[in-house]
């Protein structure tokens, strides 16, 4: 009796502790400043990276419009505007970046980088939103009416009840 009980703590307590192991992994990878309607600096990355893997599995081609953040998910569509020209950019979001160490919110390619006026700089203060998309759906078209089932119309000899009181 002792020993199955030993065994069902021992196992409870090795469950407690995978449970808070995998709760401390999750937790630590996600990172807790901005959300998407946001300000803050922007960098930018190119020749040193070009073809190299993203990570959303792709090769790096610094001359489309794509961005590297942690805080939005991969393929998220973002309007990226230069606070010091007003210019502004869409871009994709498809690798992960920059250093979370280096407090900038957005990584952008160098064409990004380039049409927004800062590739000179190389840091830029920018606002940063998601564009919303949809694709409307059409309601489909019947051509043909559907005919009542007539064996389901009942036939009334008697008159209806009232259904509000007379006033």
């Amino acid at each position: 009796m002792q020993t199955k009980l030993r065994m069902a703590v021992v196992i409870f307590a090795a469950s407690l502790l995978s449970a808070s192991l995998i709760c401390a992994a999750t937790l630590s990878k996600a990172p807790t400043t901005p959300k998407v309607h946001t300000v803050g600096i922007a960098s930018w990355y190119g020749q040193q990276h070009q073809g190299l893997k993203m990570a959303n599995g792709k090769r790096f081609d610094r001359r489309k419009m794509t961005a590297a953040s942690w805080y939005v998910p991969l393929g998220t569509v973002l309007r990226v505007i230069n606070l010091e020209n007003g210019k502004s950019v869409t871009v994709t979001v498809t690798d992960r970046g920059p250093n979370l160490r280096l407090n900038r919110i957005v990584d952008l390619s160098e064409a990004a980088a380039r049409e927004l006026g800062y590739v000179e700089k190389g840091l830029a203060q920018v606002y940063i939103s998601p564009v919303v998309s949809y694709a409307p759906q059409h309601a489909e078209l019947r051509r043909s009416l559907v005919e009542p089932d007539t064996s389901l119309v009942a036939t009334y000899t008697e008159p209806l009840p009232a259904l509000l009181p007379a006033p």
